[in-house]
Formats: C-alpha cells, structure tokens, sequence
C-alpha cells in the first residue's frame, strides 16, 4: 500500500474506527475538558460500557469516577500529564465488577503542537494477575512485597474487596503493615482518586479523638478558637482508616456506630448534621473479639467493623519474604541517597532467617538502615547488624579481647606472622575458633596475603 493509500485509509473516519476497533486493547480518548470523543469496542468489553453511553459525556461522570483513579491528571485545571504515562488501576465496570489493566495515556496535540486532549490506551491483565497468584509467582502487589502463600492471600482479598464498599477490619501484629494494607484497599478501589484519610485512635487522649474525627465548632470547647472539619468530612468521597480502633472510647465508640448505621454526625457543639460518603477500614493489633468479651469495645461495633476480616501474618510466619525485603529496602535507599548500597553477606542474611522478627518488617526496614550505615567495606557482614540480630557468639562474647577485632588489626596481624593463623591469633589475644570465625565472616581480610 502506497503511502498515499495509507494517508486516504487514515483520513477516513469510518474506517479509522474500524482499524482501532480490531485492536486487542481498549481505547478512550478525551478533550481537555474530559468529554469522552472516543471509544473502541474493547472498551466497551473492559467497562462494560456502550459507547453510545459514554461519548459525549465527561469521563469522571460517565463512570462514576475518576476512569484513572488517583492517576487522573484531569482531576484539575493544570492538566500536568506530560507527553507519556503508564500505571495500573483497576478499571470502573458497569455492573461493579472492576478489571485489573495496563493504562498508557498520551497526550494529542494539533499540527501547532497546541494539545487538545488525550489518548488512553488499556490492556486488560485480570486474568493474568490471577494466574499469577494462583502459580505463586506474584512477589509485590499495590507497593507491598511479597509472595509467600500467606501474603499471596493477603493480595487476592485486596483484589477482592476493592470491588466493594463493605468495611474492612485488618488486624496483625505491630509492624506487619496494616495501614499499607488498607491504602492499597483504597487505591485498588473506586474511591481512589479521593483522599486516604489515615487516624490513629490510640495516639489521641479521649476529648480530643472526638473533635478530630468529627470535626467541633467555634466555642466548642476551651480553645476551640474556629470551626473545624473532622477526618469523616475530610475523607467525603474516600477512605478512612481507624487505626487502633481497639483504643477507642465508649462515647466515642457511640457516636461511630451512629455514623456507620446512618452515614451521619454531628460536630462538637454542633446541632446540624452532616452526610459525608466514606468506607470505613480499622486496624488494630488486639484482638478485638477479646476485648468484646472484656466489655472494653461494644459488640454490635465489633460487628459493624468486622464485616470482612483481613489478617496480616507476622514476619517469623513469612521468612521466605525476608531475601525480597532486604532487596526492597536496599534498593529504597539507593533511590533516597542516589549511592549503591553494600550488598548483603550470606551469613548476614541467614543470621536474619534465624531471628524472630518481634517488629515484624518494620523492625527488618529498621535492621537494613542501621547495617547500610555500620558497614564501610561494601558488604553488609552479621557484625553490621543490630546486636539482637547477630549470632550468638558474636552478640554473647565473653568480654576481652575477641570483642575487639577489627578488620585493620587483623589484616595488620596477618601480615606481621606471613599469614599464619595460630601466630595471629595469639598475636591479637583471642583462640584460634574466634579468629576462624572473623575470617569466616570478612574474608577479605586475607586479601594480598
């Protein structure tokens, strides 16, 4: 076909249609107002939407909400999209049954280079993520890592739960990620182009969880110079997530219940009510059934929460994650300092398969920062570790000499005795298993021996 040939295909309307109609991804363009001018039939099988349903109409009101979630680039009047974007959202469906895709957006701009809208293109990958968890070959989903069986549970609830408004209850020990776990709830889901809105029951005194969760007006209360929103108001539209629910007072623990049945409220000091439109996800490292049955927490809250129960297991239940972590987190620091970080030792590393992990991964993010910072030679050894975390007869040593080997000071003794280990070893005051040891642990200590 000539390019002449090609030029008149394209210029005609109808069979342009045609060709991205046959096309195996979906596409929806819009202006820079977010009508939709565009939409090809696998998009129409992606949404469940026809497009005589949707032309015409702004994007975020055809579908209810934001098409790309919290990635619109439409949601105000800079419209910083640049030429490209790509990310992964869970696509609004007709009938409520969201699909996982692959969106790549592109602006479109006239022959003065002026843009006039946009270009989106989608891949439907719902089945292939399935696939994925199901072979176990999933190892992170929404920013959290992973993929041990348990945790690939965890992402298939995610992915389940996402679709629908009920609450959510998440619970897990100090440290195991909670509130990761409900900001990917809430990314996964409609709601994602409105706000998170996180609070942590247990960190305010009783007046004043009230007041934040509410929102008070002016005179309230001494000090309540200026009428206030709570978090309820903050998050209209979105997510909030109580956490450390457990804490939380038996008055205030009325006036949620009330919100949860009604959807309503009422400030502090305030007489006229207030209907916000939020989901509600709590949190907590109690068991919250125990405190049910020792009268600390009202049951019909209990159940008013506890509609989808989501557990996080513990680390010491998941070590097969703990080599991905490692990674994550050294790779998250060559990202924030912008220098390669030491590499991790095999002994190190089976050092942290053999601990117990009470902190959960947030004592494993705080084990990785505190290494990058002792080691100096490159690789991070068990000696670089927190003290709880080395082994035995590193960390109990008897005090004496054998606690103050050094690298210098051995590669120093090692050259002074040609590299003989008994001479060494008597040389720096410390028996031949302890020296045996350190080498085991810095071999490049023998290094131009």
């Amino acid at each position: 076909m000539t390019k002449t040939s090609m030029d008149m295909l394209l210029s005609n309307q109808k069979n342009l249609e045609r060709v991205l109609d046959n096309l195996k991804e979906g596409i929806i363009a819009h202006d820079l107002d977010r009508r939709i001018f565009f939409f090809n039939q696998e998009a129409e099988r992606i949404t469940g939407y026809r497009r005589d349903e949707v032309l015409g109409k702004d994007c975020h009101e055809a579908f209810g909400t934001p098409f790309c979630g919290e990635h619109c680039s439409f949601c105000d009047e800079d419209h910083p999209i640049g030429d490209k974007k790509e990310y992964t959202v869970n696509a609004p469906g007709k009938n409520g049954g969201a699909r996982r895709v692959e969106v790549s957006v592109v602006t479109m701009s006239g022959e003065s280079g002026e843009p006039f809208g946009v270009l989106a293109s989608m891949r439907d990958i719902t089945d292939l993520f399935c696939l994925a968890i199901r072979a176990e070959q999933l190892t992170s989903y929404s920013n959290i890592i992973g993929r041990d069986s348990k945790m690939l549970q965890v992402f298939q609830q995610i992915r389940d739960v996402s679709d629908y408004d009920y609450p959510v209850h998440v619970y897990g020990e100090t440290g195991t990620g909670k509130e990761l776990v409900a900001s990917a709830i809430h990314n996964e889901s409609r709601r994602s182009g409105a706000p998170f809105v996180p609070i942590n029951c247990g960190a305010l005194p009783e007046g004043l969880l009230e007041s934040e969760l509410f929102g008070h007006v002016k005179g309230a209360f001494s000090g309540a110079i200026r009428e206030k929103k709570g978090r309820f108001e903050l998050a209209d539209g979105g997510t909030i997530l109580l956490d450390e629910v457990a804490e939380m007072s038996k008055p205030t623990q009325v006036k949620l219940l009330r919100f949860l049945q009604e959807g309503r409220f009422e400030k502090v000091g305030g007489e006229n009510t207030i209907a916000v439109n939020v989901r509600v996800i709590s949190a907590t490292n109690r068991n919250l059934l125990q405190a049910v049955r020792q009268g600390s927490f009202r049951d019909d809250l209990y159940y008013r929460l506890n509609v989808i129960p989501i557990r996080i297991p513990p680390l010491r239940d998941r070590k097969t994650d703990i080599p991905l972590l490692v990674d994550h987190f050294l790779n998250q620091s060559e990202a924030q300092y912008g220098r390669k970080p030491p590499t991790i030792s095999r002994q190190a590393l089976s050092a942290m398969l053999d601990y117990g992990w009470p902190g959960n991964v947030r004592e494993l993010q705080n084990a990785i920062q505190y290494a990058i910072v002792k080691s100096n030679t490159g690789v991070i050894r068990p000696g670089d570790l927190p003290m709880e975390l080395r082994p035995k007869e590193t960390a109990c040593a008897k005090p004496g000499p054998a606690r103050k080997l050094e690298l210098q000071a051995v590669r120093k003794a090692l050259r002074q005795t040609g590299g003989n280990k008994s001479k060494t070893a008597r040389l720096l005051g410390v028996g031949r298993a302890t020296l045996y040891r350190f080498l085991g642990d810095y071999p490049e200590a023998l290094d131009g021996l």
